[in-house]
């Protein structure tokens, strides 16, 4: 039962790890979150948590693989990737420039934009390649028996965290930790952010021009990853 537990608390800090640092998703998130509430903000985490869903599926198939063979479909999607985060840049912008709320707590009925945050990220965790990346590696080996350093594979700072918590791979427990971490974060994040705009009337922009910012960058590298590949 100990180790069961372990595992289970394991894949909980790996999914919380690997969600947390910057990056496009999470400019969503925190998008959707400041301007329209924290229902949307979780919508949008629902959204890119989804395509985790549909990875690990495909992963267990052993369809995953094939973007990889291919590096003419991956380079494809990538460039897709590029241009829809450009686009939701552009988005983040727009809503700079208008209210950002439609009254204090925004619901599908008094906001109609509160639902395209799940959409949005959807369709973008589709095509980015880290994520596809992700699957291909390292989530392709939770479902398989062996050994994960799981603070190594954080992003930016895995190096500095290598052989604190090494688990054993294969097993349910790790892969539903792993999922709940990601529900903890994309609960916890939008909360916080929520929380910290009611306590400064600034923060919504700010964060709406954080997330354009990021979105525009990743979009940039993804597009210059496509045409590099495809030349």
């Amino acid at each position: 039962m100990s180790s069961l537990f372990v595992t289970l608390s394991a894949g909980i800090v790996f999914g919380v790890a690997l969600a947390a640092p910057p990056g496009p998703m999470n400019a969503i998130i925190a998008e959707e979150s400041v301007v329209r509430g924290w229902v949307a903000g979780f919508k949008a985490g629902l959204g890119a948590m989804s395509a985790d869903v549909i990875f690990l599926v495909l992963a267990a198939l052993g369809v995953v693989a094939f973007v990889e063979r291919f590096p003419l479909v991956r380079a494809g999607m990538i460039g897709v990737g590029g241009v829809l985060m450009l686009y939701f840049a552009y988005g983040a912008v727009s809503d700079l420039q208008s209210s950002f709320r439609a009254g204090a707590g925004a619901t599908d009925e008094s906001d109609p934009r509160v639902g395209t945050g799940f959409r949005k990220a959807f369709v973008l965790a589709l095509t980015n390649p880290y994520q596809i990346l992700f699957w291909l590696t390292i989530g392709v080996g939770l479902l398989q028996p062996g050994t994960l350093d799981v603070l190594a594979q954080t992003p930016y700072v895995g190096s500095s965290l290598a052989g604190l918590l090494v688990v054993e791979t294969g097993s349910p427990a790790l892969v539903t930790g792993f999922f709940g971490g990601l529900v903890l974060w994309i609960t916890g994040f939008p909360a916080a952010l929520v929380g910290a705009e009611r306590r400064v009337e600034a923060f919504a922009p700010i964060v709406a021009g954080i997330s354009a910012v990021v979105l525009a960058g990743f979009g940039v590298l993804f597009l210059v990853q496509s045409v590099t590949t495809l030349a």
